[in-house]
């Protein structure tokens, strides 16, 4: 499936398994992305993501968001998100 590039990881918390991610594009609550770096390489549905500990549905080019994530991400992974 195609894919377009909406951020960059900037930090990954390991105790709550929450990546940061610093946005390009928009996304939103049940889309689907993809984060790939040297040693990351997998692929999730957005659950849900918060902008400074405030919940949100959607988020846009510039917020600063961070997402539950099932794996471990680093800084500088780039996210896709997979176009339907």
């Amino acid at each position: 499936m195609p894919e377009i590039e909406i951020g960059k990881v900037t930090h990954f918390f390991d105790r709550i398994s929450v990546a940061a991610v610093a946005l390009t594009g928009d996304l939103a609550v049940g889309d689907t992305i993809h984060i790939k770096g040297h040693t990351s390489d997998f692929t999730m549905t957005v659950d849900a993501m918060q902008i400074e500990h405030t919940p949100v549905q959607s988020a846009k080019a510039g917020d600063h968001i961070g997402i539950k994530v099932p794996q471990k991400a680093h800084e500088h992974d780039h996210v896709f998100k997979v176009v339907p």
